[in-house]
């Protein structure tokens, strides 16, 4: 296993180095640019009344800020600079993107982090009862509330959840301005759990499928029948010998929802107004600030790899049946 794994982490070092070129490539082809934002958040030279007299054409701004060279050279700059810390320096606020990660990923963090315990702790139970219940009002309740949780669109919950509330009795459940933990932790984790139960549940339709579909696959197996036989209990049954062997699966869901929580958090810190990785990442975008996109992606893929090949390497721990080669 320990060679399977060294592998596995060699692995990454070209996938990284693809995705570094794809990056720089793809962010760099998309109408507008960076540039031509910046310029026009300083001049703003369509405004009707400007005094246009001082102010440099777009080419005269261009020459005058970006570095010579063709793309080529650039991506080289780029790289040089991956490899000394430099992941990117916003051209609008002249702020790191560490320096922004200081600032927002405890954000970010907190709300994915509440968001997988609360699936999870809602999910994994409810598809294993529903298994061993089949048929029952409660497995069809179960079933139902799971489809429903994954046909909802994220956003459409979490808008009725901030506009309902104001509309029928004129204030708002949820805080719409960041409480940090420090000034007050009951208000913090009052509002980051309302956050958090949302996403989670939105998270867990899927998880409670898994689990009670590879559930009832297990319960039919001839271990699960054999331990019938010798008369052990039901908790005996189910706890020891199904639900570890039910885990696998649901492993490898976990393994692909922590990174998919960072994306899902883009949508509920802009509802919700929290001043998180998901946010800036957007308002990045948006302005096409290529160094901080280019350096987010890659730290993001970098994480996306490493949680996957730990995931993989997790399978043997679950079940020991589980070998590399």
């Amino acid at each position: 296993m320990q060679a399977y794994a060294i592998r596995r982490f060699l692995l990454i070092i070209p996938t990284v180095f693809v995705i570094t070129v794809l990056l720089f490539v793809i962010i760099r082809l998309i109408p507008g640019g960076a540039l031509r934002q910046l310029y026009i958040t300083l001049y703003n030279p369509q405004n009707i009344g400007i005094d246009t007299q001082g102010i440099p054409t777009f080419e005269e701004f261009v020459k005058s800020i970006q570095p010579p060279g063709n793309w080529v050279v650039q991506y080289g700059r780029w790289v040089n600079g991956l490899f000394h810390g430099d992941f990117g320096t916003s051209f609008f606020s002249d702020r790191t993107l560490f320096d922004e990660l200081k600032t927002r990923l405890p954000v970010t963090l907190e709300l994915s982090l509440l968001s997988l315990v609360f699936g999870l702790l809602a999910s994994v139970p409810l598809g294993v009862y529903s298994a061993i219940r089949q048929d029952t009002p409660l497995d069809y309740a179960g079933r139902t509330v799971s489809i429903f949780l994954m046909a909802v669109p994220s956003f459409w919950i979490a808008t009725a959840v901030v506009v309902y509330p104001v509309a029928f009795w004129g204030k708002s459940i949820v805080a719409m301005e960041y409480i940090p933990f420090a000034n007050n932790p009951a208000g913090n984790l009052l509002q980051f759990g309302i956050i958090a139960f949302i996403m989670g549940a939105l998270t867990a339709g899927g998880t409670v499928r898994i689990t009670r579909t590879m559930m009832l696959e297990v319960m039919r197996q001839d271990y699960i029948r054999t331990a019938w036989s010798k008369g052990l209990q039901e908790r005996m049954v189910v706890l020891r010998h199904a639900v570890k062997n039910t885990l696998i699966p649901v492993v490898t869901i976990v393994g692909g929802m922590i990174p998919g929580l960072f994306g899902g958090a883009v949508i509920m810190e802009q509802i919700f107004n929290l001043p998180g990785l998901g946010r800036y990442f957007l308002d990045a975008t948006v302005n096409r600030d290529y160094f901080i996109v280019s350096g987010w992606n890659l730290l993001m893929s970098a994480f996306v790899l490493i949680f996957i090949t730990l995931t993989d390497l997790a399978y043997a721990y679950v079940d020991p049946r589980v070998r590399y080669h």
